[in-house]
């Protein structure tokens, strides 16, 4: 009677944890097809809780793809942390002391330890597979781009050339520099492939700009970095330089101004008959304040008395500590 007692006991303690895993297998399934059925977007899901640290949703089809799987990633971390989250207090609960006597001890559990050692090798595998996806489909060159953007960055400012083909052999067109006294304006259209050339003329820079969720280092030399992008929102994004490349780094700005496609083949034909891109800028519009940049601004060169770039402050070397003793 003792013997067929400890059989039924030893039978009950081994398929508690069958059991446990079909209760946390339904919780999980659960927990996915609620998901599923209140029709929440990965978009909406981003937007109720801040894109999870990510600036948005971009402005460029690449950086769509990219936030969607940020978000999906999130997500599925969540749901696997929940389900863990689950499993341990329903151990510390289920099994929490009741008295002296020990629990019923076991060498090994084989459909536990499949479980726990097959699952994360399977989320890995799939995070893996969709992320060299979407890498794959940023990184993607196309034969034929419909612009090509030629960045040249130097200390600390940039130039952007307009040219006619790939490569270096292609001729530019038009051209924008920045100075210390006007931010430089690269106007791009959108719904239409556009290809970025690379090269630094000093030092290692880095072409950054916060909406597209991408960037992509400038280096010196005969090194050209490219990359494609596709805009499908008009407005204006301050750019920066994304790598420490000396004293004036933070000040190295520019603006990203996309627009339509006509009022960009407008503004590069004001270009290329002469104009100044301030110029070019009231042909499509932009007028007064609006011809330069509006979500940066230039940068005072010269060093002040109590730091750079404060207004009101009064240059070193000037008052009348300069003066005393004349």
């Amino acid at each position: 009677m003792l013997r067929r007692q400890e059989q039924v006991s030893a039978k009950g303690s081994a398929a508690r944890p069958r059991a446990a895993v079909r209760v946390a297998g339904l919780g999980l399934g659960g927990s996915l097809l609620l998901l599923v059925l209140s029709g929440c977007s990965v978009e909406g899901v981003g937007d109720a809780f801040g894109h999870f640290g990510w600036p948005g949703k971009g402005i460029t089809l690449q950086a769509h793809k990219m936030y969607d799987l940020w978000i999906a990633s999130v997500i599925a971390a969540l749901i696997v942390g929940v389900f863990v989250w689950g499993l341990i207090f329903w151990c510390i609960i289920r099994y929490r002391k009741r008295g002296d006597e020990l629990p019923v001890q076991t060498r090994f559990n084989m459909p536990m330890e499949v479980l726990y050692t097959v699952t994360p090798v399977l989320i890995v595998a799939v995070l893996f597979y969709y992320t060299a996806i979407v890498q794959t489909d940023v990184d993607k060159l196309s034969k034929n781009p419909d612009q090509v953007v030629e960045v040249v960055a130097f200390k600390w400012n940039w130039q952007f050339n307009y040219r006619d083909g790939i490569g270096e052999e292609a001729n530019t067109v038009a051209s924008t520099v920045g100075s210390s006294d006007v931010i430089p304006i690269l106007v791009l259209p959108t719904g239409r492939k556009i290809r970025f050339e690379e090269t630094s003329k000093d030092v290692i820079h880095s072409f950054w700009v916060p909406e597209i969720l991408f960037k992509r280092d400038v280096f010196p030399g005969n090194v050209r970095n490219t990359f494609e992008i596709t805009l499908d929102k008009e407005g204006r994004y301050v750019g920066r330089c994304a790598e420490l490349c000396g004293t004036y780094h933070a000040f190295m700005n520019f603006e990203l101004v996309s627009v339509a496609p006509e009022r960009f083949d407008t503004f590069l034909q004001a270009k290329e008959g002469g104009a100044t891109t301030q110029e070019a800028m009231a042909a499509i519009g932009y007028t007064g304040d609006a011809a330069y940049a509006t979500t940066t601004e230039p940068f005072n060169t010269r060093r002040q008395k109590n730091g750079w770039n404060q207004r009101d402050a009064v240059a070193a070397g000037a008052g009348t500590a300069a003066t005393a003793g004349k």
